[in-house]
């Protein structure tokens, strides 16, 4: 028997891992090991924490099951490379629901892979060209598993930073966490050229470089918790404080012909979530048909807009962002409020509205 124990159990576990109930007598065969080393190697993995189960009879054996704890998994190359590929991809875009989890998974799972799977990783991202968000806030994968890392390390980070006028700064911090709102990332970190907290747009982040020089997180203001427990908790306090302070508050009133559920499944849940309420007189504003024409032929207002719902709601979003939003939903509907939205609505409808003039006369 040329294997060690360790590494015999490493390739027990990996076959295990198999979706299939694998008998005593081929694990043995496979490993070059009799029954019964088997069997004591079943015992040490259930020891660690590994659900192993067995079946008696002629046609039993041994499968890996779930049980109350997650153990750690052993991945083979493919395996390896589909999941970074794929924790790369969501986290680059700062999908909705991928959050800083995701990205600690994803820094965790770099830190090991070997050179070899590295390189077939960036390989394949390289080689994807990623559908364009309509904000453009597309970011390096590797920028986030940086920041997530020196975040969990206690690390301190140098990046540049570019400003939303476009100046360009080197930045030294301490950083706290990284906190996703669907749309975009930020950081959350301890400036120490400023002295002060600040957040940081992701995207606008190049060049990050871990100093090695750890710290001992401070206190958020405001904020009894540290690095260890609410620590993310008081970052996204934090963040939505700091972003509501830099941005003026709008307060939505929008009524829509369609029922409150094709509203929600449209509507980034960030705007809020809308609730069924029919129109003025049990009519459309809009016209017959609430729904429009849309591509599955249906009317998701039905006949007549009681199937109507209403978002009343806040939120520190753009104008431009918010009624983009309001339009891709795909239906008609009225905005009550705030008259800054009604008016960029009216001049946004005015342009577009030249805009296909313009081309059924050049036509």
């Amino acid at each position: 028997m040329t294997d060690t124990t360790p590494a015999r159990l490493l390739k027990l576990l990996s076959l295990l891992q198999t979706p299939r109930e694998w008998p005593g007598g081929e694990l043995a065969e496979r490993l070059d090991v009799t029954p019964r080393t088997i069997r004591r190697d079943i015992d040490r993995l259930r020891e660690l924490g590994y659900p192993v189960e067995a079946s008696r009879g002629s046609a039993g054996g041994y499968r890996l099951v779930a049980g109350a704890a997650l153990p750690p998994l052993v991945l083979d190359d493919e395996e390896a490379v589909a999941i970074a590929v794929g924790l790369r991809a969501g986290a680059g875009h700062a999908i909705e629901g991928v959050d800083e989890a995701s990205v600690r998974a994803l820094a965790k799972l770099e830190q090991v892979l070997p050179a070899r799977l590295r390189h077939r990783v960036s390989s394949l991202q390289n080689a994807t060209v990623p559908l364009a968000r309509g904000d453009g806030s597309t970011i390096d994968p590797r920028t986030l598993t940086t920041l997530a890392s020196a975040a969990t390390g206690q690390e301190r980070l140098r990046f540049a930073y570019r400003s939303g006028d476009g100046t360009e700064t080197r930045r030294q911090v301490e950083p706290y966490r990284l906190v996703s709102t669907g749309r975009r990332w930020y950081l959350v970190a301890y400036d120490l050229l400023r002295e002060d907290w600040r957040t940081f747009r992701v995207d606008r982040v190049s060049e990050p470089f871990a100093t090695g020089a750890r710290f001992t997180p401070r206190p958020l203001p405001g904020e009894s918790g540290g690095a260890d427990g609410g620590g993310a908790e008081d970052a996204a306090r934090y963040f939505a404080r700091s972003m509501a302070g830099r941005q003026p508050e709008l307060r939505l009133d929008v009524w829509f012909a369609a029922p409150a559920e094709f509203v929600v499944a449209r509507l980034p849940p960030t705007l809020g979530v809308p609730e069924p309420e029919p129109g003025p007189d049990g009519e459309n504003p809009g016209g017959e048909n609430p729904g429009g024409e849309n591509p599955g032929g249906e009317n998701p207002g039905g006949e007549n807009s009681g199937n109507g719902c209403r978002l009343r709601s806040s939120c520190t979003d753009s104008l431009e962002w918010v009624a983009l939003r309001l339009a891709l939903v795909d239906c008609e509907f009225t905005v009550q409020g705030p008259p800054e939205l009604v008016e960029h609505l009216e001049r946004l409808g005015a342009r577009l509205t030249r805009a296909a003039g313009a081309s059924r006369s050049s036509a």
